[in-house]
């Protein structure tokens, strides 16, 4: 029997996880997934595979003749270079669950933004992996970790006074899922939160666990009370670059930063030269304004940088969490009730 659906695992996903999207399906659409067309991963979650991958003649055509059948697509399928290849191969799609968070400026880059095609994201999947990255950043700073690992590599036992996050302000500028978790964590370390908000409620600073929210508009008003900052925002027009110049003479010197948003959120040029003269004291980055980091960023060889290759957000849960959100919108879909899905993005504000 012939179903009006048709799901295309169009990146790597483990068996497991493709079967329980056929049971969730229940016959009431086609799962089509053929592990030989995508790329070798390199690492569990891997959604793109090993550089240079090239299908066969007879799996292209395999592979074409599943885009244009496919009618709900487990993700963008790559392009050869990486990034999302868009749907010409595939006219009949009306739904694409992605695989990730940040995926707005893609979808406005597909030219999707105004299309009838609902898309839903992998919001709140990495939320855990990377406030655990953002407390790792936070530690290695106020412990002192450079210089532990100097002293150990020296030999050296020489004692020393290290500082502690309690009684510490940490800001967090996108407070949503991520930065949720972040406040969760923090507070355990008895830190104080402050979370800057598109749109700021004092209701929601308990509901996220904050001691205080504020707008986008407030931001110079807070960096100066900050001992450290988180960066947890989308991509948007308002966020690009909001970490100007400017924003940065405004903190605290010596302030810890965190990036787990995207590089383009900080000038970077101007975040070089604030590490460099201890304006800023110590960086944690996951994200760079170019991607892969270019070998010549002085970033590299600073002490006082951690890199991170987007990677903090990358768990061996990653895959099952995507495909419990997939599931559930699965059934809502099926049944009709596609008010009842989760993480749909709303394609005007791009998050």
């Amino acid at each position: 029997m012939t179903t009006p659906h048709v799901i295309f695992i169009a990146t790597p996903l483990e068996a497991e996880h493709v079967a329980r999207v056929r049971e969730a399906a229940g016959g009431r659409a086609e799962v089509v997934h053929e592990a030989d067309l995508h790329p070798p991963t390199r690492y569990q979650a891997d959604h793109v595979g090993v550089a240079g991958f090239r299908r066969t003649p007879e799996q292209e055509e395999r592979w074409r003749a599943h885009m244009a059948r496919a009618t709900i697509l487990w993700d963008f399928p790559p392009r050869a270079t990486g990034g999302p290849q868009g749907l010409a191969d595939a006219p009949l799609v009306r739904w694409v669950q992605t695989t990730s968070a940040g995926v707005g400026q893609a979808v406005a880059k597909m030219g999707l933004a105004d299309s009838g095609v609902l898309v839903t994201t992998a919001s709140g999947v990495h939320a855990d992996a990377l406030a655990e990255f953002v407390m790792l950043a936070l530690l290695a700073r106020v412990k002192d970790m450079p210089r532990l690992r100097r002293e150990q590599a020296a030999h050296r036992w020489e004692r020393y006074c290290c500082g502690e996050l309690t009684g510490q302000t940490l800001l967090i500028v996108g407070a949503g899922k991520i930065g949720r978790r972040v406040a969760d964590l923090a507070r355990a370390f008895g830190m104080r939160s402050i979370g800057v908000l598109a749109r700021p409620d004092p209701a929601r600073a308990a509901a996220l666990g904050l001691d205080r929210v504020c707008g986008q508009d407030a931001l110079m008003d807070v960096l100066p009370e900050a001992d450290a900052i988180v960066l947890s925002v989308p991509h948007t027009a308002e966020t690009e670059g909001m970490i100007s110049r400017a924003a940065i003479a405004r903190m605290k010197r010596g302030v810890t930063l965190v990036n787990v948003a995207r590089g383009v959120v900080i000038d970077e040029e101007a975040m070089i030269e604030a590490l460099r003269d201890g304006q800023i004291g110590f960086a944690a980055l996951d994200v760079a304004a170019v991607e892969p980091l270019p070998a010549t960023s002085p970033l590299w060889d600073m002490e006082s940088v951690l890199i991170s290759p987007h990677s903090a957000s990358t768990a061996p849960s990653e895959n099952a969490k995507i495909t419990d959100i997939f599931c559930r919108n699965l059934e809502a879909y099926l049944s009709g009730r596609p008010q009842d899905m989760i993480n749909v993005l709303d394609k005007k504000r791009l998050y």
